[in-house]
């Protein structure tokens, strides 16, 4: 049975409980975080807290928690959990009402939850053991501030549903002027004439830690040329690779995009190369 953490308490996950009135259950009213860990080892741990600070920031959730806290809990759920491929998903909510209100609430204690989940060893980079994965397209109809990474993910569940229900493992949005945004789980990437793009950081997609760290471990190396810039969908559709990233799939190599073969349908040369770099350099962030 796995150990769960609930406001300063660690427990069976099984007897982990928050009241309905826990604005994090009424309104998707809280800010979340999932920080891969394999064998103990945190991996990007730093720029995942930042970006949950900054999330509570942006929603106006303030809790006194240090950096030092958030790894202390960090390794203790790991430690209780048997330190092996874990997911810590992390998730603070602005607290217990005694109504349903939508105004912010005043004098109420943030409600804060750790637990870990299973997740696949590490990926190599290697081209004959690389998972590949098949995308579908659909126009983005999420709420407008993606780069918040809020619990409320019900428009995220609804683009990876319409690609499970076709099939896919992801979903490629694009907004009203056909420019990719990201995946309903994930950051979004191709590659054209061995060149890496992506779209620049704005309102419409989360700035993944995968996708940052992917990005600077690129240009330190320098071989690869790195783009950030709007994608449109001819050019995704044109692609000689696709990828997608995420804390738990690293570089994912997309082969199909809507029933079509990504390239030449294999895993690219490009790929492995990144994957090569990202491999070496993931802990040192």
């Amino acid at each position: 049975m796995s150990t769960a953490f609930l406001n300063n308490a660690y427990m069976p996950i099984t007897e982990a409980k928050i009241s309905p009135l826990d604005r994090g259950f009424l309104f998707g009213d809280g800010i979340y975080e999932v920080i891969p860990a394999y064998n103990g080892r945190l991996l990007g741990f730093d720029a995942h807290i930042q970006r949950m600070q900054e999330g509570l920031k942006g929603i106006g959730l303030s809790i006194d928690w240090t950096t030092a806290d958030w790894k202390a809990l960090c390794t203790k759920l790991s430690f209780e959990n048997g330190n092996g491929n874990l997911g810590i998903y992390l998730q603070v909510s602005r607290g217990t009402d005694s109504k349903r209100y939508h105004a912010f609430p005043e004098a109420v204690t943030p409600t804060i939850f750790g637990f870990t989940f299973d997740i696949p060893q590490a990926p190599i980079a290697n081209k004959t053991k690389a998972k590949t994965y098949s995308v579908s397209t659909s126009k983005d109809l999420r709420w407008q501030r993606c780069h918040i990474k809020s619990t409320a993910l019900l428009g995220n569940v609804l683009h990876f549903q319409e690609g499970y229900e076709k099939g896919s493992d992801e979903t490629l949005l694009f907004n009203s002027k056909s420019e990719l945004t990201e995946a309903s789980a994930c950051n979004a990437f191709i590659v054209k004439n061995g060149i890496v793009i992506t779209p620049p950081l704005d309102n419409q997609l989360l700035p993944g830690i995968t996708r940052n760290m992917l990005i600077d471990i690129l240009r330190k190396d320098g071989t690869i040329e790195v783009q950030e810039r709007i994608v449109s969908m001819n050019e995704v559709y044109e692609a000689d690779e696709i990828w997608i990233t995420s804390s738990t799939k690293e570089i994912g190599a997309v082969t199909s995009i809507d029933g079509q073969s990504v390239g030449d349908g294999e895993v690219g040369n490009t790929w492995l190369a990144a994957q090569t770099l990202f491999s070496r350099h993931k802990y040192d962030y």
